[in-house]
This record gives C-alpha cells, sequence and structure tokens, in this order.
C-alpha cells in the first residue's frame, strides 16, 4: 500500500496527489532550498488535486457542512494569529 501519507482522503485522488508531493518535493529540495526558484512550480497540480477533493466532499455530503460551518464561525487571519499566540502562553 506504500506510505499513508501517500494516501489521499478520497482513494480517486491519490494519483494527483502523489504527482503533486513528487513535484512539490522536487521543487522544494532541489530549487527552493537552493535558492533557485521561489515560485512554486506545482501548483497546476494542487489544483488538480484541490478540485478532485472538492468533488469527493460534495459526493460524500461534506462540503455542505464544511461549508456551513464556516459560514457560522468564519476565521480570520487575525483570529488565527491571536488563537497561535494563545497556545504560545499555554
Amino acid at each position: 500500500m506504500g506510505n499513508i501519507m501517500s494516501v489521499s482522503f478520497a482513494p480517486e485522488c491519490t494519483p494527483a496527489k502523489n504527482k503533486y508531493d513528487e513535484c512539490f518535493n522536487n521543487w522544494y529540495s532541489e530549487k527552493f532550498l537552493k535558492g533557485k526558484s521561489l515560485e512554486n512550480e506545482c501548483t497546476e497540480l494542487w489544483d488538480e488535486y484541490t478540485t478532485c477533493i472538492n468533488v469527493a466532499l460534495a459526493n460524500k455530503s461534506i462540503k455542505p457542512m464544511l461549508d456551513k460551518s464556516r459560514e457560522d464561525q468564519p476565521f480570520t487571519s487575525e483570529e488565527i494569529r491571536q488563537s497561535a499566540a494563545g497556545d504560545d502562553k499555554k
């Protein structure tokens, strides 16, 4: 079955996830860390993967629940920073 990190939440999206992961890992280690590139060259693959995930979430009736939760309790960048700062004090 391989590494658990190679499996997607939605099995039908695993090939897209694996393509993105491979692209990102290569870009990050071979270009970004060596100062050869700052722009993630894998964004198209990321978009394909997230599109697949969003379809799977919708097909499993999870996406409407997530959307409702985000509507009921939206998080702003400031709220996330405050939450993280509060975690540091614990």
